[in-house]
């Protein structure tokens, strides 16, 4: 099989009982957590999710390629024994997956493209759930390549904001989950005003939640909540 990404969204809040110990204790709890994620050999990175969102204190975007199909089925269950030792303390708010696959609209690799692998990460993270609505599949394929065009000329007008297209059509209950990163808030927002002016908006079913973080080093990220 062709390579692909599977990139994996955790969306976690802290629990009544971790409030409750001691800040010794919590710290010991992170050390653990922490250790257990480079123990893991995945990719992965800690965003801070709170007070930008009520519910949802941090997300654990993790990824890993996907060579070989038994992998996909590997990686759930390597998270599910990380994880679950420490449900006392963190709660599932959110969990969103889906994996890479050539655009069905665009050519190539394009230079505003997401690398998971990277190390650096930019300030800024946003992810949502993303599905279109029937009336778009029943369209001709020139009709929805016409439209995705200007979708693409809107995006790079915008060269410094990096997209990642997730695919999860049948697997989740959205078709997509869409990942950007930028240093500037202000501008992705003017991206996405701009993005719902164009003729495919009108075939968005879904586009929310919107979920906004703030990347920090793992360690950095959980001193936020001692």
């Amino acid at each position: 099989m062709s390579i692909r990404l599977l990139s994996h969204f955790h969306f976690f809040q802290f629990t009544g009982h971790y409030w409750k110990l001691s800040a010794e204790n919590k710290q010991d709890i992170q050390k653990k957590l922490l250790v257990d994620l480079e123990k893991s050999a995945l990719k992965f990175d800690l965003y801070q999710a709170y007070p930008l969102h009520a519910d949802v204190d941090i997300i654990l975007w993790s990824t890993i390629q996907v060579t070989e199909n038994d992998l996909v089925a590997q990686y759930f269950e390597k998270m599910a024994v990380l994880t679950n030792q420490y449900r006392a303390y963190l709660q599932t708010k959110e969990s969103w997956w889906g994996m890479t696959r050539p655009s069905d609209y665009a050519r190539g690799k394009s230079a505003q493209e997401i690398d998971p692998f990277e190390d650096h990460r930019a300030t800024y993270l946003i992810v949502y759930p993303f599905s279109k609505t029937a009336a778009w599949y029943k369209m001709g394929r020139d009709t929805r390549q016409g439209m995705m065009n200007e979708h693409i000329r809107i995006g790079h007008q915008y060269p410094e904001i990096k997209q990642l297209l997730l695919y999860s059509t049948g697997l989740q209950d959205q078709e997509f989950i869409v990942t950007y990163e930028t240093e500037d808030l202000a501008q992705f927002s003017q991206l996405v005003t701009d993005l719902r002016s164009s003729e495919a908006r009108l075939f968005t079913e879904r586009d929310t939640p919107i979920f906004t973080a703030i990347y920090h080093p793992p360690q950095d990220t959980l001193n936020l909540f001692v």
